[in-house]
């Protein structure tokens, strides 16, 4: 099939002037200006006039737990909730019509936005689930809280690290409750919330996620579903499995690589990410590191040997001490060159020092960052400064990162923050610390080419004739679209003054670009109704 866009705008390295593009068979065959369009036009099956509408290659969200974003959309979502009795009231308006045998998965809750400063305990979950089996995750995943009957339904609970007769869990009891709720969650409603996520993804223009699992998220068997639901749309599916050693794991399912979420530590909201001092706001704790220097070292030696990626996830300074370790004792054991070819990946990197960075940076490790993390919880006011003081203002330093010469990939860590891309350029280009800034030009590679790269794919996330045909369009406010050299905005054109379409404005008061059109490989796998008439 033979596809013609013109009378737009084309986000291009090959011809920063581009106003038309042509597809054939999934591939870029052609882009270039109106006056040479009509050659292609000949013999096209579909010829759109996109009326000055953007044209870029698809986000690429690096970073995704697919079935639980999928559950987020479709069930009890507790984001944006103001109070706990907000969150409490929505519980129960959403039980209300459930049987009493339900199992309710909400997620999304965040007590440092509520004014109790408090989560629910299981007595309250008791009475606004009307005694119903309920799981509450927090915002950041990595705590919840549940009510009194599931307590009873997870098998020696009561005696697991992390557990709290409040309803409070954490740790290996957090754990437990994740893997009873495999058992109590069947796989026709996981592949339903799977493709309730991946059809929200191409909504959002974004053609290839990461599924970034591990068995504290999900059971191993919910990977053959979040595929399935990626291929019966059309979608890019890079899945990762966050366990060490079960190598078996690769072939079975088709994986890029034992990496994602294999947890060197937790997280800050939860307190559960490991810190060399202190939490600012309880003294007496460092959170917790869940592998040794040598323990990551060990599996990233045998993942290197094998060929495949490692990864891990690591948020605080220790933990990150730790990966930094693990790597230069693998160095020592495998090569440089060889840390370099397997290219691992590290999930988050909230807190790196010089000394880490430096360390990724030697060993060609790729960064995957969500720049929403400080748009959510950044600056002096917000929970990062909450949980450590002054230390806010050194963490995911993306522009750190950038000038050591590690790689970024941008994702979302849905349901820890929402699907979108423009919104994840923006959060990096207008980064809370100054310092930390990156151009809006560099987010989109990132949130683009990045992406491909974390996954060892070189050839992608660029429109250029002979490159895979895998783009969005966007409904822009041609009033909103950048026309001067601000380095926070300048992109592929050389003399924006002269009128060179550029990535639109993304400062706060501009409204972010909706998308109308999603094509991975040629393939549409969204099309917004009458867009196009």
């Amino acid at each position: 099939m033979r596809t013609l866009l013109t009378n737009g705008s084309v986000y291009s390295p090959a011809d920063p002037h581009a106003t038309a593009i042509a597809v054939d068979d999934g591939v870029v065959t052609w882009l270039g200006d109106d006056s040479s369009a009509s050659s292609y036009a000949d013999g096209a099956d579909e010829v759109i006039d996109l009326q000055g509408k953007l044209v870029t290659p698809a986000f690429v969200d690096a970073h995704v737990h697919t079935a639980q974003t999928g559950a987020l959309l479709t069930g009890l979502d507790l984001i944006g909730t103001t109070s706990l009795t907000e969150a409490l009231d929505r519980l129960a308006a959403f039980a209300a019509s459930l049987p009493a045998d339900a199992v309710i998965d909400g997620a999304g809750w965040d007590e440092t936005k509520w004014p109790e400063g408090r989560p629910p305990t299981a007595e309250e979950l008791d009475r606004a689930g009307g005694d119903r089996r309920v799981y509450l995750s927090r915002v950041d995943g990595h705590s919840g809280v549940i009510s009194s009957s599931l307590v009873n339904a997870v098998e020696g609970l009561q005696g697991q690290a992390g557990y709290d007769a409040s309803g409070r869990v954490e740790r290996d009891a957090h754990h437990a409750v994740r893997d009873a709720l495999s058992e109590l969650v069947g796989p026709d409603q996981r592949l339903a919330d799977a493709r309730a996520a991946v059809q929200a993804m191409a909504e959002r223009g974004i053609g290839a996620f990461h599924e970034m699992a591990a068995p504290h998220i999900g059971p191993v068997w919910e990977l053959p579903l979040v595929r399935q639901a990626a291929d019966e749309l059309g979608l890019s599916a890079t899945l990762y499995w966050g366990e060490l050693g079960v190598f078996d794991n690769l072939t079975q399912y088709g994986l890029a690589g034992l990496a994602g979420d294999l947890n060197a530590d937790g997280a800050l909201g939860s307190r559960t990410a490991a810190l060399r001092t202190p939490y600012a706001d309880r003294e007496d704790h460092r959170g917790h590191a869940y592998l040794t220097a040598e323990q990551i070292a060990e599996h990233v030696i045998a993942c290197t040997e094998k060929g495949v990626q490692a990864g891990f996830h690591c948020i605080g300074d220790l933990a990150l001490d730790n990966i930094a370790r693990g790597f230069e004792l693998a160095a020592e054991k495998v090569g440089v060159p060889a840390l370099l070819a397997a290219r691992h990946r590290l999930e988050h990197v909230e807190m790196p020092d010089a000394a880490v960075v430096a360390t990724l940076a030697k060993c060609g490790v790729v960064a995957s960052v969500q720049p929403m993390f400080d748009g959510h919880w950044g600056g002096p006011d917000g929970m990062y400064a909450e949980r450590v003081g002054d230390r806010w203002e050194g963490m995911n330093p993306f522009g750190t990162l950038q000038r050591a010469g590690v790689v970024l990939a941008f994702g979302s860590d849905a349901p820890v923050t929402s699907l979108g891309g423009w919104e994840a350029v923006r959060a990096a280009a207008f980064h809370r610390t100054e310092s930390e800034r990156i151009t809006v030009r560099a987010a989109f590679q990132a949130h683009t080419r990045g992406g491909w790269r974390a996954a060892g794919i070189d050839d992608a996330g660029v429109l250029a004739p002979g490159t895979a045909a895998t783009y969005a369009v966007w409904e822009i406010d041609a009033d909103l679209v950048v026309q001067t050299p601000d380095p926070r905005v300048a992109a592929w054109s050389t003399d924006p003054g002269a009128g060179v379409p550029v990535l639109p404005d993304l400062s706060d008061e501009a409204v972010v670009p909706s998308c109308l059109r999603t094509a991975v490989g040629g393939r549409l796998v969204y099309d917004s109704e009458g867009w196009s008439q």
